[in-house]
């Protein structure tokens, strides 16, 4: 478990191209690094699967075509792993947090949340970043049978209640507006709290 017991976990989940990574990275600039850190749960799923199947970790983190390539078959390694373990790839992300506010930048499924929330039931918090399809192709994203359509971005659809919901579209001037009101100011509170 991490050595500092967090303040605020913001959990983030939104479809391919939504725009998760571009807003987790403005709240990450605008707290700061001594404030937040960003976690990813694809990250120790990632290094993993490069060293079972002798692959470029680097290039897999990235979002070009050689990540595209193997995700499918990295979705299924991934599934398998949880059902071994649940909690396995939430447990190893948070392993180095020392910051008091956590932003996981992917939680794809509901094993995430519940874990999350399981460990972390005061703090957690979950935030979905929203983009129209229109949106979404315009950032490069074209519907692909057998992840589109897959858990690990339909998983959360439903049935979760969802803290905030951020509309991630056009030029980011209501995306400002939206993370000033709502996330950014209940961060600053959490952290100023004793």
């Amino acid at each position: 478990m991490a050595t500092v017991e967090p303040k605020l976990i913001l959990l983030f989940s939104g479809k391919r191209k939504s725009g998760k990574d571009y807003v987790t990275d403005l709240i990450h600039q605008r707290l700061g690094p001594d404030v937040c850190c960003i976690l990813r749960l694809s990250g120790p799923l990632k290094q993993q699967y490069a060293q079972d199947h002798g692959l470029d970790f680097d290039e897999l983190l990235g979002a070009g075509e050689y990540k595209e390539k193997y995700r499918a078959d990295m979705i299924q390694w991934g599934e398998k792993q949880r059902e071994k373990d649940p909690g396995f790839f939430c447990r190893v992300a948070i392993k180095e947090a020392q910051q008091p506010i956590w932003i996981v930048s992917d939680t794809r499924r509901l094993s995430d949340l519940q874990w999350f929330w399981r460990e972390y039931p005061s703090q957690s918090r979950c935030v979905r970043v929203e983009a129209s399809e229109e949106t979404r192709r315009e950032r490069g994203w074209e519907f692909t049978t057998g992840i589109d359509d897959a858990e690990s971005e339909c998983g959360l659809d439903q049935g979760v209640d969802f803290d905030w919901i951020i509309k991630n579209e056009g030029d980011g001037s209501q995306l400002e507006e939206q993370l000033a009101t709502g996330l950014l100011s209940i961060a600053k509170e959490k952290v100023k709290e004793d």
